[in-house]
């Protein structure tokens, strides 16, 4: 019986170096065309109750793609949630449902809750500002598909470092990995304090700095470029003085080396030029697309198509 079986993923900090290698494992497998109809006669929940154009497509299609069938919602406002129905009372109702259930949503916590209620396996696809570990895993895959290695990587994590989940959970799996980091922002969305503290208790090498000409010198492997989340702000004026701070240019890629990759979970803005698309180092289509082999082979973990 695999360890993933009837198990809710929530957060990479339930997870060991070897259980991400084997979600990396599997995503290959399932990518190469191994494992069909993996999710064949299972029924899927998709409870969005935060925007989402990826996650929600990606994971709707690797449902697909197994052999499964998936239902649900993209907007509370559809939901019985407009009725008045709690959260909780949602989830109890759902796990009856389905086989396992996919939960995004704007609170920090609520997929840990919703595990705790599911009779299935819960799968965290993003709750708020905290944790995105589906989307690390397919980011691993993708470093590790284009690089040939997680081990010892230098890795550059540039733009809202403070309310991107995205990065939280890269930041923490990279350090199992023992990265060396370098973490670009403006001083208003640095990396928070309790990574930072975390990082260098656990003797991982990071630096701080305010542009990605500053850290040419740190033989970066990858540069993963994040947008300013105006969602996350509360106050606009706030947004307004640090929207657009970075812009990834052909002349950023040159600083910084021909070999560098550079990634981006999407929805871009402007912080990377379209003319950078065109150079073999733009991989953030490649990774989109990836969320549909790693989100397929998760999917087949838990439910116990993949052993």
């Amino acid at each position: 019986m695999s360890s993933f079986s009837g198990r809710s993923i929530i957060s990479l900090r339930d997870m060991s170096v070897s259980e991400l290698w084997r979600i990396v494992e599997a995503s290959g497998e399932v990518k190469s065309g191994k494992h069909p109809g993996l999710l064949s006669g299972l029924g899927v929940a998709s409870l969005f109750f935060e925007p989402s154009t990826r996650t929600r497509l990606s994971f709707e299609s690797a449902v697909l793609k197994g052999g499964g069938t998936v239902f649900g919602f993209a907007d509370p406002g559809s939901s019985s949630q407009k009725k008045g129905e709690s959260f909780a009372d949602s989830v109890r109702t759902v796990t009856g449902y389905c086989d396992a259930m996919i939960i995004r949503h704007p609170v920090e916590g609520a997929a840990r809750m919703a595990s705790e209620l599911s009779s299935v396996p819960v799968i965290n696809a993003g709750d708020g500002s905290n944790q995105h570990p589906t989307q690390t895993f397919l980011d691993l895959f993708t470093i590790f598909e284009s690089v040939g290695r997680l081990e010892g990587l230098c890795v550059g994590l540039m733009g809202d470092l403070k309310y991107g989940r995205t990065v939280h959970s890269l930041a923490h799996a990279m350090a199992l990995f023992g990265a060396r980091m370098v973490f670009i922002s403006p001083s208003s969305l640095a990396m928070p304090p309790h990574v930072l503290t975390e990082l260098a208790e656990s003797g991982i090498s990071f630096r701080v700095v305010s542009s990605p000409e500053e850290a040419q010198d740190s033989e970066m492997d990858v540069l993963y470029v994040t947008r300013i989340q105006k969602e996350r702000f509360g106050d606009p004026q706030e947004y307004e003085s640090v929207a657009h701070s970075y812009r990834v240019t052909r002349e950023t890629v040159a600083v910084l080396g021909d070999s560098i990759k550079i990634m981006h979970p999407l929805p871009r803005v402007d912080e990377i030029a379209e003319e950078v698309d065109s150079l073999p180092n733009a991989i953030y289509f490649r990774q989109a697309h990836n969320g549909i082999p790693t989100r397929q082979a998760l999917l087949g973990l838990v439910t116990g198509g993949i052993s």
